[in-house]
């Protein structure tokens, strides 16, 4: 088990890491927003697409 000293030490890390990251990369993230929103559209429309049919082809069945 890790001790809560250990688990303290390690989100002081992690939170001055992404600190010196954001100050030092914000231009290089920023810029590639725009890109990752496009990226994204791809993944989004499969999950959202998930919950109801084929697109129809499930009342093509029920027609026979």
């Amino acid at each position: 088990m890790m001790d809560r000293r250990y688990k303290i030490t390690l989100a002081v890390f992690v939170g001055v890491a992404l600190i010196l990251l954001w100050s030092d990369h914000k231009s290089h993230l920023l810029g590639a927003l725009p890109w990752l929103i496009l990226l994204a559209c791809p993944l989004l429309h499969k999950f959202m697409h998930r919950g109801h049919g084929n697109h129809g082809r499930q009342s093509d069945k029920s027609d026979k």
